[in-house]
């Protein structure tokens, strides 16, 4: 068949250049010294990134057509699939026979990612393959009950944010936590999150109304004792931002988020300690400020330590009675560096077995991403969290969907396991009500290896919910890949 000669012939030319690009990726990696345990995952990493420089759709419709692999389901096994789709196609060429992959080497990323996640979260419970992951509410650390409940739900796994509370109420969580393991049997996972540089709002005045609508001008300050010198003449209303390095980094014409897009602004001037911005957008009623909201400078490049002294100080708890660490607003490979030096610190000998978390909430996150999971990965358990809220805000609601998707896709060729989190099913989980789009929402969300509902509570109902859909999606698919069950509908 001329259309599988020259098909073959595209293929091997793909073939020995992927091998070239992808040696020059890995070896820009090589200087971490990987753990020979994670080799295979890098190099397999380094071979998806190098083979998603080319458009390979011409290329995919015409494998279609031979009824051969469109390669849209490579993730894991980039060179593997490559290597069987040229066997095959030398065979109808009517060429001299390639060796193909055997069956466990095709297959050895999924199984490698399948027994990652299983180490993190554990055995998933029931026919679900998804874990669930579940935020603590300060109550938590007064109520067993509440931990009984997820336990016996068969929640795998619970989250502590080191941003909220004391190492004292963190102290009573983690007891509670183990305490329903041992009265169901069930042991669940302990993640904490350490804060890190997160921007929020501190006290704020409201100087001319209550409520702030569209044309509203905002003075936004990081001194505490400067709030008392804005005045009614100044603008409609005041805040405090608990980062000078964000106000610095702004620019006239940036955008401001407040209270995950609650109220927009547009900068239109920064000075040394202030900026003056203009709301351009807020809820129909309009807007009534509280502290300690989330502000977001999607337009700012804010190239600050993830690990702040905070964290430094939290980390010694974290380290002793965490399963696994989330590390929020990590954006480049310094930021790894300088968390796996303190726990090194901690932790001499055996702070490698504990498990890091990648929380990917910003712009620079996402590019540096391939970089953030092999740095990781080459000296500890590794994994990726979806943080979609402030991702959202950073990346603009418009390209949210795009970048999990491509999120998903690069964990995957890492075979790292990822946590879909954020504002799942959170109209349920806070009202009771069910909202279809919320439901679509989290059946995508099966793709993961886990999905975290945040406190609410109609918590419980949620989780009900939730653990009926997964286990129904989870018949259906499997990442990318549409599982062909007998349909039972027609």
């Amino acid at each position: 068949m001329s259309e599988a000669l020259a098909l073959f012939e595209e293929i091997e030319r793909i073939r020995a250049q992927l091998r070239v690009d992808s040696a020059r990726q890995f070896d820009k990696w090589r200087h971490w010294r990987i753990d020979p345990g994670f080799v295979a995952s890098a190099e397999n990493l380094a071979a998806y990134l190098a083979l998603r420089h080319y458009d390979l759709r011409a290329v995919q419709r015409e494998l279609m057509a031979l009824g051969l692999s469109s390669l849209g389901r490579l993730e894991s096994r980039a060179l593997p699939t490559l290597d069987a789709v040229a066997a095959a196609l030398a065979a109808l060429a009517g060429r001299d026979r390639i060796t193909g992959p055997d069956e466990a080497d095709f297959f050895a990323g999924e199984h490698e990612l399948l027994a990652r996640s299983r180490a993190l979260f554990g055995e998933s419970s029931g026919e679900r393959l998804t874990a669930l992951m579940v935020t603590c509410p300060s109550s938590a650390a007064e109520d067993r009950g509440f931990f009984l409940g997820l336990a016996e739900k068969g929640v795998e796994a619970v989250r502590i944010n080191c941003a909220h509370d004391d190492a004292d109420k963190w102290a009573r969580m983690v007891e509670n936590v183990r305490f329903a393991g041992e009265r169901t049997g069930r042991r669940m996972r302990i993640f904490m999150d350490l804060a890190g540089p997160k921007v929020r709002t501190g006290a704020f005045a409201a100087l001319r109304k209550d409520k702030h609508a569209e044309r509203d001008e905002l003075v936004a300050v990081t001194a505490p004792g400067e709030l008392k010198r804005v005045s009614k003449k100044d603008a409609d209303f005041a805040l405090e931002c608990s980062l000078p390095e964000a106000i610095d980094a702004s620019r006239p014409g940036d955008r401001l988020s407040i209270d995950d897009g609650k109220l927009e602004a547009r900068i239109e001037r920064v000075d040394e300690g202030f900026l003056i911005a203009r709301v351009v957008g807020c809820e129909p009623d309009g807007y009534k400020f509280k502290s300690e909201k989330g502000l977001n400078f999607p337009d700012a490049e804010l190239a600050i330590p993830a690990l702040t002294a905070k964290d430094r100080d939290d980390l010694g708890f974290v380290a002793a009675h965490a399963d696994a660490i989330n590390f929020s607003f990590v954006q480049s490979v310094d930021d790894i560096e300088s968390l796996q030096e303190a726990l090194e610190d901690i932790r001499p000998g055996d702070w490698r077995s504990l498990p890091l978390v990648l929380k990917i909430e910003t712009p620079r996150a996402v590019r540096h991403l391939p970089d953030l999971i092999v740095r990781a990965g080459a000296r500890q358990p590794a994994a990726v969290m979806i943080a979609r809220g402030d991702l959202a805000i950073e990346m603009g609601f418009t390209r949210l969907a795009e970048m999990q998707e491509e999120i998903l896709w690069i964990a995957e060729a890492a075979r790292v396991p990822v946590i879909w989190a954020t504002q799942v099913m959170e109209n349920l989980v806070k009202t009771g009500a069910f909202s279809r789009g919320e439901m679509t929402d989290a059946a995508m969300a099966a793709r993961a290896e886990c999905v975290m509902l945040n406190k609410g509570p109609h918590l419980m109902k949620a989780l009900g919910e939730l653990i009926r859909l997964l286990g129904r999606m989870d018949v259906h698919y499997h990442k990318k890949t549409p599982h062909l069950r007998r349909l039972a509908s027609w």
